[in-house]
């Protein structure tokens, strides 16, 4: 094996438990719903509850996961379609449920590159 293989193959088996194991338990529903909360909390930085935000603070919120320059093309994707929507229960929807998704399979597809 070349050497270049054998280090992506160690970064990959390193790095494989951070990746798969931090989003698929919170995109099944086995975290509580105080988690999701507190998670989409953390992603807007001001510690407000998504519930507790106000329409404007909802699109800051996403206009920086937007801006994070490590946002996967399903978080881009489904975080436009939340903007464009433009309602308060599609933006409250997308922090709470689809952004976590999207992370784990953007996180998915990052793994499946380190491999390929």
């Amino acid at each position: 094996m070349r050497p270049t293989r054998a280090a992506l193959t160690a970064a990959a088996i390193a790095l494989a438990p951070a990746l798969v194991l931090t989003g698929p338990a919170f995109a099944a529903g086995n975290a509580s719903p105080s988690a999701a909360v507190s998670a989409a909390a953390a992603a807007d930085g001001s510690g407000t509850p998504v519930g507790e935000m106000s329409d404007d603070e909802l699109r800051i919120a996403i206009l920086r996961i937007l801006a994070d320059e490590d946002s996967g093309r399903r978080v881009v994707r489904e975080a436009n379609e939340a903007l464009d929507n433009g309602t308060t229960e599609a933006m409250r929807y997308f922090l709470e449920t689809a952004y976590p998704l999207a992370q784990a399979e953007d996180d998915r597809v990052a793994l499946a590159r380190i491999l390929g």
